[in-house]
């Protein structure tokens, strides 16, 4: 299969084996109440994939270690690449892992910047079997408050969210950049069902029942949402043919943002964005300008 085939491809359809996607359909005709259970289970299952060959050089650069996260009680794995003081935080995404922002990492690093990422929990080499965005969120404070503050954060899809969320509620930081971020959580269940080939009947239950389970709102944690409260000039990236997360969710948050640009990408869709020289040369100059 072709990187562009890939591409057109959401990563649900890419790495669910196919018996789930049975099993799914079984359930979603037999019992929308036991799918919606079933698809929770699976919404909050991050996929586990090998270190791609991309990704090597700054996994075995990098100073790596296992820190333990209080506010969750979970373990993340912590990497720092490069030794300076001018620091940037990369908040990886669903399914995602500390070094797949690489390519971006390995930029700034000639830039004069060093970075510290993270396996969130359940991802990577993380122990655990399921994650949730506010695991996300609250290692993201973690870091901040032991290796920060950072110059600027960068998060991919989840982790843009994530970083969006972390940094209204106080987070400081002088810059973010976000790429392939969605907005509303109620459209990513609908989404997953859809992926899953399930009905949009399960995707309400699941939503729901997710709204109960963590006593809140999952809306709460919308990108728009939280962009409200985000005052840090911001850049929000994303590719017009994202199969993962709609363009239109870029523009969302854009609109949304109090001082942000926005730049819109063509045939990149939601994982090579962020191996794209151009793309990375908007980001280190965004991140370097605010520093002339």
């Amino acid at each position: 299969m072709t990187k562009e085939t890939k591409d057109k491809l959401p990563v649900q359809q890419l790495l669910v084996p196919g018996y789930i996607l049975k099993i799914s359909r079984f359930l979603s005709k037999v019992s929308p109440f036991v799918a919606s259970r079933f698809a929770a289970r699976l919404f909050l299952t991050p996929f586990k994939y090998r270190l791609p060959e991309r990704e090597r050089e700054m996994f075995e650069e990098s100073s790596i270690r296992k820190e333990q996260v209080p506010s969750i009680d979970r373990e993340i794995v912590i990497y720092e690449y490069g030794k300076s003081e001018k620091r940037i935080l990369l908040v990886h995404g669903w399914s995602g892992r500390g070094t797949q922002l690489s390519k971006i990492a390995k930029a700034l690093k000639k830039e004069g910047y060093s970075t510290i990422s993270f396996d969130a929990p359940a991802h990577g080499e993380a122990p655990g079997k399921i994650s949730m965005m506010p695991f996300f969120i609250k290692s993201v404070h973690y870091l901040n408050e032991k290796y920060g503050p950072f110059d600027a954060v960068i998060g991919h899809s989840l982790g843009g969210m994530s970083s969006l969320r972390a940094i209204s509620d106080g987070l400081k930081t002088e810059k973010l950049i976000i790429i392939g971020t969605a907005n509303n959580v109620t459209k990513i269940t609908r989404d997953f069902a859809e992926n899953m080939q399930m009905s949009q009947e399960v995707a309400r239950r699941m939503k729901n029942y997710l709204d109960e389970k963590f006593g809140q709102d999952m809306d709460d944690y919308s990108g728009a949402v939280s962009a409200k409260g985000v005052q840090v000039p911001t850049l929000v990236i994303h590719d017009e043919q994202d199969v993962d997360v709609d363009v239109k969710d870029a523009y969302e948050i854009h609109d949304a943002l109090p001082n942000s640009e926005i730049m819109i990408t063509n045939g990149l869709g939601h994982r090579r964005i962020l191996g794209n020289k151009e793309v990375i040369n908007k980001i280190t100059t965004f991140i370097t300008a605010q520093s002339l």
